[in-house]
């Protein structure tokens, strides 16, 4: 496509106004349903890969031990790091919605592939191709999401989508308690089909996204104008139905300035996080850095822990991940409301150092034997149910606070970051479990909780007033004016 708008031209539009004063409809639902199913795909692949963790150990399946596991899910993690950055460049470049497919085909061919592993080097191989293609999903969707959603819903909606992960955890325990049951299936089988249920799921979601549209605020920096337009009001067709004209035209649509940028290279990049935008640069890679730790370290071990130090059956490990995954998804469900209501700066540091001290008190639990398979799940379920809505502000700050034509690649870098921290967590705790010592895992439980602490006080003095504002706003670039354009 051929911009109509040279780079650099300050385009008068309500374009963005138009998408922000959409009422909530099915139309959102249906958006939803095709690009929020990332993070379902993201919490499927980490629930099979934690609840199959203690069958991959049995010399029927690949033999491994925990600090393999742990290893195979560092690699995951890694891919998803080099994902991200290739492919939240590409999605500043040619679009969200090109990228759509590209990278959820990535996915499904690895995962498949991940259950056809005839070796543990091939497996390790898949896992990185499978990370690649959601941690490029991580930066066209979350973009396309918050461009596409009303700025006085946006901190409901991106919670309840980043927290809709946790329904693919839930989902993978469920199928592992069946294809993990060895009186169903031969232990040597199980695990692969369980890989293959993920493959299923993405191939089903493909045919949902082709509809999906190109982002107006998108279409506009680079200079699709008459796009643009022409994408919002096939939208507003679909939100309001018969007489959507006058429904539109009656609003109080706001009218701003936009700049055609085109696609911005590295150095604009650089330049943007480093010296326009100091402060929320630090705030961002605080909260990725802690809450990549966190959940790290913590959910890829537990398969692990429940076994060694609680004696629950590999085969039944699935029976306590359900709820600690309903709990992880009630938390950014019921309190994401709050982030619109009471704001950003007050829900965000209180969510992080409650997660931090609920965590430091289930660590001194866990090391008093005071907890069994039981209350060590329920414990898990009350940290991480604020643990969660904490985890999902993160991917939310560091997704509405940079301007549009670099928002792909400000999402890849800071989720890049956050997870090169996170990803030597799974190794390192696969090894603490090795060793038996509970006070050893303590260690880094306190490692991880004072990094939540200390993330919630960088978010306090730096947090931005975010809520209810368009994403045009919150850079600076193109302030507001009142009136309505014709349409």
């Amino acid at each position: 496509m051929i911009p109509d708008t040279p780079r650099g031209t300050w385009v008068t539009t309500d374009v963005p106004g138009r998408l922000d004063a959409l009422v909530w409809s099915r139309w959102h639902q249906r958006l939803l349903l095709a690009l929020g199913i990332t993070w379902i795909l993201d919490g499927l692949e980490a629930s099979l890969v934690a609840n199959v963790a203690p069958t991959l150990r049995h010399p029927d399946a690949l033999g491994l031990s925990a600090t393999q596991v742990g290893m195979a899910n560092s690699v995951y993690l890694l891919g998803q790091v080099a994902g991200a950055l290739v492919f939240g460049h590409l999605t500043d470049r040619l679009g969200r919605k090109r990228l759509f497919l590209v990278t959820l085909g990535l996915y499904l061919g690895a995962t498949a592939l991940s259950g056809l592993a005839p070796t543990y080097a091939a497996f390790l191989g898949f896992r990185l191709l499978a990370g690649a293609g959601i941690g490029g999903e991580y930066s066209a969707i979350n973009s396309a999401i918050d461009e596409m959603v009303p700025a006085r819903l946006r901190g409901t909606i991106a919670l309840a989508v980043n927290g809709s992960y946790w329904v693919g955890v839930a989902l993978g325990a469920g199928v592992t308690l069946v294809v993990l049951d060895p009186r169903l299936l031969p232990i040597g089988l199980g695990w692969r089909v369980a890989f293959a249920f993920g493959a299923v799921l993405g191939l089903a979601i493909l045919l949902v996204r082709r509809h999906m549209p190109e982002s107006p605020r998108w279409l506009l920096t680079h200079g699709h104008v008459k796009a643009a337009i022409e994408t919002v009001e096939r939208i507003e067709a679909q939100v309001y139905g018969d007489g959507w004209q006058a429904r539109v035209e009656a609003a109080s649509v706001k009218v701003m300035k936009v700049r055609v940028s085109g696609t911005v290279g590295l150095r604009y990049l650089v330049h943007t996080l480093v010296r326009r935008y100091p402060r929320r640069t630090l705030l961002g890679l605080s909260l990725m850095l802690a809450q990549a730790f966190l959940y790290n370290s913590i959910f890829f071990s537990y398969g692990l822990i429940l076994e060694e130090f609680h004696g629950v059956a590999a085969d039944s490990v699935g029976l306590y991940i359900v709820p600690f995954a309903i709990g992880n998804f009630l938390g950014p469900l019921m309190l994401g409301p709050s982030f619109d209501r009471w704001g950003r700066r007050v829900m965000i540091p209180l969510t992080y150092a409650l997660s931090g001290a609920l965590l430091l008190v289930t660590g001194g639990l866990f090391v008093a034997g005071l907890l069994n398979a039981l209350t060590q799940t329920l414990a898990w379920m009350v940290v991480f149910f604020v643990a969660s809505a904490a985890a999902s502000s993160a991917y939310l700050t560091v997704s509405e606070l940079f301007p549009v034509e670099l928002r792909g690649m400000a999402i890849a870098v800071f989720y890049a970051v956050g997870t090169l921290a996170g990803a030597g967590a799974p190794l390192l705790f696969g090894a603490l479990v090795d060793t038996g010592d509970p006070r050893q895992l303590l260690g880094g439980y306190a490692v991880a909780a004072a990094m939540m602490i200390a993330a919630a006080v960088v978010a306090r003095v730096f947090g931005v007033d975010a809520e209810r504002r368009s994403l045009e706003a919150l850079t600076g670039e193109t302030p507001p004016s009142q009136g309505c354009l014709p349409h």
